[in-house]
C-alpha cells in the first residue's frame, strides 16, 4: 500500500463528520431568530470537536459562552506534525500550537485573553483508539495554559469507544464499546446535557423526554459554503417552539458532527439521537447543525501530504487553505456567517413588561442529596426570568431554570431553603421553606499512595479503572486511594472513583 493510500485508508476508518444530501432547491434560506449574540456556544465530535476548538479559539468573540470537544485534540495540532500524531491515542506535541496561539493573538485569531472567560468542556472515552484519551489530554493541557481552571470541565467515560455518548437508547445506535456507525451510543452518560449545562449553568430546566415541541428546519447551506470547500448543500436547525415566534430571547448552540455521520449514511440520527434537542426544547436553545460533504479531490494539507476528504470531515488538517484554523479560514468563516445570520434577528424580547412581580414559586422540593450537596427543584413561576435561592434566609445563588444544587455543605447537616422569582419589575415573595439533610460521611479505613500501575498490580484497581485512571492522570502518576468498606476510591470522603 502506498503512503497516500495508507493515509486515505486511515481517514476511511477514522474521524467522524456529516454530509448532507439535499439540494439547494429543496431548502429555503437560513432564517434569523431572536437569539442573543452573547449566548453562542459550539461543540462537536471528533473532526467536529477539532473544528469546535478552532472556532472557540480563533473566533472567541463570536462564541462568547465557550466550546465543547468530544473525542478531539489540541488547537492547530496537525499544522506542524502529521495528522496521525493527533490520532490513534498518540501524544502530540503542543509546543508549536501554543506558540502559534501566542503569536497569532489579536490578529489571525481573536485575543487569547478571551479564553480566560470562556467555558471549555472536554470528553473522552477510555477505550477510544481512533482519537484517544492521550490526544484529548493534550487539549486539556493546552487549555490549562490559556483558559481558567474553574471554567474547564473534563469527563471520561470508562469503556467508551470513539462515539458520541448519550444515556438513552436511540434507534439504530451502536454499542458504547464499539466505534461503528452511527457513532452514537448509550454510554449511560448524557453528553449533550453535560456540555450544555457546563456552557449555560447547572440551573437549566430538565430536558424534554417526551415528544419534541420544536421543529427541524432545513436551509440552503450552499449560500455559505461550497462543495469544493467541503460544504454540504443543506444544513439543519432545530428551533424550539418558544423560539419560533420571536417574542422569546433564545440562545444558540452549534453542534458539529464527525466523519462518516452524513445524513445520507445515517439519516437524521445525529440530529435526533444525540440528545441536544431534548435540552434545547425546555431551555430555549436553537441548535444549528451545519453539514459537510464528501470531497474525493486530493488537496495539499499542512503537514500530511496530499489527501482527499472521502468521509466529509471538518477541516482540521489544512485541506482548504493554510488559514483553515484562523479567522477567514473558508469553513470557519462560513460557520461564523451562519451564526451571524441566526443572531441577526435579536431584538431583546417583548417590549411589553409584566405588570407585577412574579408570584412565589410553587413545588419547592429536595430532588437529591450527597455528602456535601443538596439539589432543589421547583415549578416555574409565570413571567419569571430568573430565581434567587436562599439558605437559612441568606441568598446563596441564582438560576435561570427551575433547579439548583447547593454544594460545599457539611455532612449529616439539615438546611432550610426558600426560592423567589424575579422579572423586569422586581423580586417576588419567597416560597414556602423546604428542608434537606446531607448524607452521612463515610470514613475510610486505609489510605495507600502509589502509582496508578502499582495500584493495579496490587489489586486496588480493576482493568477498566486502571485504563481510566491511567488515561486521565498518567500510568506512572502517584495517586492516593482510600479503602471505604471493601471499595477503593480516590475520594477521601468515600465518593466514587473519578
Amino acid at each position: 500500500m502506498t503512503v497516500r493510500a495508507h493515509r486515505h485508508a486511515l481517514f476511511a476508518t477514522g474521524l467522524l463528520t456529516l454530509a448532507a444530501t439535499a439540494t439547494p432547491a429543496q431548502a429555503a434560506p437560513l432564517q434569523a431568530y431572536n437569539v442573543d449574540p452573547a449566548s453562542v456556544s459550539v461543540s462537536g465530535l471528533s473532526s467536529g470537536g477539532y473544528m469546535a476548538a478552532q472556532l472557540g479559539v480563533a473566533y472567541s468573540s463570536i462564541f462568547q459562552v465557550g466550546f465543547g470537544v468530544f473525542a478531539g485534540g489540541p488547537f492547530d495540532c496537525a499544522r506542524n506534525q502529521n495528522y496521525t500524531s493527533c490520532m490513534y491515542n498518540a501524544t502530540p506535541s503542543i509546543t508549536t500550537p501554543n506558540a502559534n496561539i501566542n503569536a497569532w493573538s489579536g490578529n489571525q485569531i481573536d485575543n487569547k485573553a478571551n479564553l480566560t472567560n470562556r467555558k471549555i468542556y472536554l470528553w473522552t472515552g477510555s477505550s477510544d483508539s481512533t482519537v484517544g484519551p492521550n490526544v484529548t489530554n493534550k487539549l486539556k493541557a493546552q487549555m490549562d495554559v490559556f483558559g481558567t481552571a474553574a471554567n474547564i470541565k473534563y469527563d471520561t467515560t470508562s469503556g467508551a469507544a470513539h462515539t458520541f455518548p448519550t444515556d438513552f437508547a436511540g434507534t439504530g445506535n451502536n454499542a458504547c464499546s464499539s466505534a461503528a456507525s452511527p457513532y452514537i451510543s448509550n454510554c449511560s452518560f448524557d453528553g449533550a446535557g453535560a456540555v450544555l449545562k457546563h456552557m449555560y449553568g447547572a440551573g437549566l430546566n430538565a430536558r424534554n423526554t417526551g415528544t419534541p415541541t420544536g421543529t427541524v428546519v432545513s436551509f440552503d447551506q450552499s449560500a455559505y459554503l461550497s462543495a469544493a470547500n467541503g460544504g454540504g448543500a443543506t444544513g439543519y436547525v432545530y428551533v424550539p417552539a418558544n423560539c419560533s415566534s420571536g417574542s422569546t430571547v433564545c440562545k444558540l448552540h452549534v453542534a458539529l458532527h464527525g466523519c462518516q455521520q452524513s445524513y445520507g449514511k445515517i439519516g437524521d440520527k445525529f440530529i435526533q439521537n444525540t440528545g441536544y434537542n431534548k435540552w434545547a426544547d425546555t431551555n430555549n436553545i436553537v441548535i444549528l447543525y451545519p453539514q459537510t460533504t464528501v470531497d474525493n479531490t486530493s488537496h495539499s494539507t499542512w503537514s500530511s501530504g496530499s489527501l482527499a476528504n472521502p468521509n466529509a470531515c471538518w477541516d482540521w488538517i489544512g485541506w482548504y487553505g493554510a488559514n483553515a484554523d484562523q479567522k477567514g479560514g473558508v469553513q470557519m468563516a462560513a460557520l461564523v456567517a451562519m451564526v451571524n445570520k441566526v443572531t441577526s434577528g435579536y431584538s431583546g424580547g417583548s417590549t411589553t413588561p409584566p405588570a407585577t412581580v412574579p408570584a412565589a414559586p410553587a413545588g419547592l422540593a429536595v430532588s437529591a442529596t450527597t455528602v456535601s450537596s443538596i439539589s432543589l427543584s421547583w415549578s416555574a413561576a409565570s413571567t419569571a426570568t430568573s430565581y434567587k435561592i436562599y439558605r437559612g434566609g441568606t441568598n446563596i445563588g441564582t438560576s435561570t431554570g427551575t433547579s439548583y444544587t447547593d454544594s460545599g455543605l457539611t455532612a449529616s447537616t439539615s438546611y432550610s431553603y426558600t426560592v423567589s422569582a424575579l422579572n423586569a419589575v422586581g423580586e417576588g415573595v419567597q416560597s414556602s421553606a423546604v428542608s434537606g439533610t446531607t448524607q452521612a460521611a463515610v470514613s475510610y479505613s486505609q489510605a495507600v499512595t502509589a502509582t496508578v500501575t502499582n495500584h493495579y498490580v496490587a489489586g486496588r484497581l480493576t482493568v477498566t479503572q486502571y485504563n481510566q485512571m491511567g488515561a486521565k492522570y498518567g500510568y506512572n502518576a502517584n495517586m492516593t486511594l482510600y479503602l471505604c468498606g471493601s471499595t477503593w476510591t480516590n475520594s477521601a470522603t468515600c465518593g466514587p472513583l473519578n
